[in-house]
């Protein structure tokens, strides 16, 4: 069984977007006629100039190959160019070439990729969402206004979710980290206080950050909801500086979650050795695939840290996560979207049930994948966008800063 054909699918999710402008799957065929789907979860550069990048990726180091030699092309693939260090880019398109193998593997053997990984360690993994408006929400003023959000986070627990994700403590600029506006730091305590009063101690609150404080904004922030007890702080400073963020990490108590912006066991490592971060966020489909994941889980296992897969993306990289979640003994929680788009895209075959995902018993990925719908919703390139993007202007220290919940407009 070797490695034939491959075709990538780029599909636009409806509105409002949960999940980015655009996801990237793959199709590869075997020269026996199994299918794998996959999908790369890469956003620096546009899904055009990406397609190109899978294909050389693909015909590069994949194209005739058995699906068993994981190890030996991402060795290829991490190598290339005489580079030999981890490359967003490549890893993020070989990621979901990866899954991709990895689901053709378990149809081929008609078991579930997690049999492949060890077997089931956990019968069910634990699963969080965003908060996200409800059906009589103003979409717009929803992301700013706490009573709001509170009362998404009490429906999520009614819902059976033992915890929830909210970020309320923007913006997210490229010019790096910065100091919190006063009125930033006021907005996030609000939000864990209506949160926290709303749901008790029935869920954990998990605050969202993505990189934009520097190292001591991270800190006078993080000092602010220490009361509320919150399960994390996710990624509160820039990923590249891991010796700042391990400053974060001592001085407050919160636990420091990252990882969604990280690819491979060298850039995670790092983070483990420097005591950064005591949760990771791999995303399977950046972090250099299934078996790749499986070595940071079990080199994060020595330094007893936990995972938690991250997911802004669609439900294939979802059902990669679960997989390997399945097989972990550190997996502390895994992120899910629960669109209708989503659940559609897979036709529901891996649900979440009373906020937990049941391990998946059908053959690779265990999910069907409905190819006419992906091919249905097109994303339509105009050259300028990308899967989520970070504004230019610096913090408003005046008028203070509004974030409208990682939901890009349609163009």
């Amino acid at each position: 069984m070797k490695l034939q054909d491959l075709e990538v699918i780029v599909t636009s999710p409806p509105a409002p977007g949960w999940g980015g402008r655009y996801w990237i799957f793959v199709k590869v065929t075997t020269d026996n006629g199994i299918v794998g789907i996959g999908e790369c979860y890469a956003s620096s550069v546009g899904p055009t100039t990406m397609s190109h990048v899978i294909h050389d990726v693909f015909d590069r180091h994949m194209e005739g190959q058995s699906p068993e030699d994981v190890e030996l092309m991402f060795r290829r693939a991490y190598s290339s160019g005489f580079t030999q260090r981890p490359d967003l880019t490549v890893m993020g398109a070989f990621s979901g070439l990866e899954i991709a193998c990895w689901d053709i593997l378990g149809k081929a053997r008609e078991r579930p990729i997690w049999a492949l990984l060890g077997g089931k360690m956990n019968d069910r993994i634990r699963a969080y969402s965003y908060l996200y408006p409800l059906a009589h929400h103003d979409i717009n003023e929803f992301w700013g206004n706490a009573a709001q959000t509170a009362e998404a986070a009490l429906a999520a627990v009614g819902n059976g979710y033992t915890a929830v994700k909210f970020d309320p403590a923007g913006p997210y600029t490229l010019r790096g980290g910065h100091m919190p506006a006063m009125t930033d730091i006021n907005q996030s305590v609000k939000f864990c206080a209506a949160i926290r009063e709303a749901v008790g101690s029935k869920a954990d609150l998990l605050f969202g950050t993505h990189g934009q404080f520097s190292t001591a904004g991270a800190i006078r922030l993080g000092t602010a909801l220490e009361p509320f007890s919150p399960l994390w702080f996710e990624e509160p400073i820039p990923p590249d500086n891991i010796s700042e963020m391990a400053k974060v990490a001592r001085a407050v108590t919160i636990p420091i979650a990252t990882g969604e912006r990280l690819t491979t066991k060298s850039e995670f490592a790092e983070v483990l050795r420097q005591g950064a971060a005591s949760i990771l966020q791999p995303a399977l489909g950046r972090s250099g695939g299934i078996w790749e994941t499986k070595k940071i889980a079990a080199i994060a296992e020595v330094y007893n840290v936990q995972l938690a897969p991250h997911l802004y993306a669609g439900p294939v990289e979802w059902a990669a996560n679960v997989h390997l979640s399945v097989s972990i003994p550190n997996i502390l929680i895994a992120e899910t979207i629960e669109t209708q788009f989503h659940k559609a895209l897979i036709k529901n075959s891996i649900k979440v049930e009373n906020g937990f995902i049941v391990a998946p018993q059908g053959p690779g990925l265990g999910i069907d994948f409905d190819e006419e719908l992906a091919q249905a919703n097109p994303y339509k390139d105009d050259g300028r966008h990308l899967h989520l993007q970070m504004q230019e202007a610096p913090c408003d220290y005046q008028n203070g800063n509004s974030f409208l919940g990682g939901a890009p407009p349609k163009i």
